[in-house]
């Protein structure tokens, strides 16, 4: 398999993007095609003890930055190492993109370039929330308005990706709101809840609270973007400021380190369950082929693991998967 790598995107880019593919290169087979300055990627390559016979360089001139208006820089950036690697991967030229760069680009040029499944109206981002257990959101920032019939989409779409990354043979399905009963949430909420319940080919559970997300309340929790990035980003913030103030308190004295001791491995736990770099990054789902969005911020770990993500959509076939479930969906609605 091969592997398309937009080496110019994301905060730490291309330096920690190629020694996060370097690393990729170690503990896998697949080959790689790493887009943007030729020069820089070259040296780098060379830097960090890449082979040359497993990847090989295309040469974009021009970087779509993060403050870049999404769909503007798709259309008039067309040799930015965004858009080119996603060229390459609507013509077949690679198997799955990995990128760090700008959300909005990357979600609208996917859509516009390397095209959505022929039965989904809209495409969504996907991110597995820490918890007692795996827990896919979507959508977690790509669509700020949507319908109940997207979000019955995105709860189909959820659960494929829940059976073949996970191997969840039945993944129980839950709708973001502001309380369990039938009558809460605005307009789209109780709409989407009855259209939910409804559907027989998902495993829904019902209305789910944020507070409830973490603690194993469904496997796939189905939202508009706006709610879902704003939802993500808090729980992001909230654990990075227990685990500040657990270091905090652990470091005042003598006496506090030392009794730190014996919770010190549970206490890294908790950290890398909070890591971002740890979980890799977001599938695009209801994309035609695999598109990974890993953090902008991410270091070579994390785009490492990006790496791995598009690696495991492709051995499961997860777009697959997804577009036989959709197409099953719009028989039944026709029927």
């Amino acid at each position: 398999m091969r592997i398309i790598i937009d080496a110019m995107g994301g905060d730490h880019a291309p330096e920690e993007v190629i020694k996060g593919t370097a690393q990729a290169v170690e503990a896998s087979d697949a080959t790689f095609v790493l887009v943007g300055d030729q020069d820089r990627i070259t040296r780098l390559a060379v830097e960090n003890g890449i082979s040359s016979d497993r990847y090989n360089v295309v040469h974009a001139s021009n970087v779509i930055s993060m403050d870049d208006k999404p769909l503007a820089a798709i259309q008039h950036k067309k040799d930015s190492s965004m858009a080119v690697g996603l060229r390459l991967l609507a013509n077949g030229e690679g198997d799955a993109f990995v990128s760090a760069g700008n959300t909005g680009a990357l979600f609208s040029g996917a859509t516009l370039i390397v095209k959505r499944i022929a039965t989904v109206h809209r495409a969504a981002i996907g991110t597995v929330l820490p918890g007692t257990k795996p827990c896919l959101l979507l959508d977690a920032g790509a669509n700020v308005s949507v319908t109940e019939a997207y979000l019955e989409q995105f709860a189909v779409m959820g659960s494929a990706y829940m059976k073949k990354m996970y191997g969840i043979a039945h993944p129980t399905v839950g709708l973001l709101n502001n309380g369990t009963e039938d009558g809460k949430g605005t307009p789209l909420q109780i709409e989407a809840n009855k259209r939910l319940g409804a559907n027989g080919t998902i495993h829904y559970t019902g209305n789910v609270e944020a507070s409830a997300a973490l603690f194993g309340a469904c496997d796939v929790l189905v939202c508009d973007g706006f709610t879902g990035n704003v939802f993500l980003k808090a729980i992001e913030g909230m654990g990075m400021r227990i685990l500040r103030a657990l270091k905090e308190t652990y470091t005042k004295s003598m006496l506090t380190k030392l009794s730190f001791l014996p919770v010190k491995r549970p206490f890294a736990q908790m950290k890398k369950e909070f890591d971002p770099a740890e979980h890799g990054g977001s599938p695009l789902l209801g994309i035609s082929k695999p598109v990974i969005k890993a953090h902008g911020s991410s270091n070579a770990k994390a785009f490492k693991n990006a790496v791995f993500q598009a690696i495991s959509t492709l051995e499961g076939n997860v777009c697959g998967q997804i577009a036989d479930e959709m197409s099953a969906l719009a028989v039944n609605m026709e029927e």
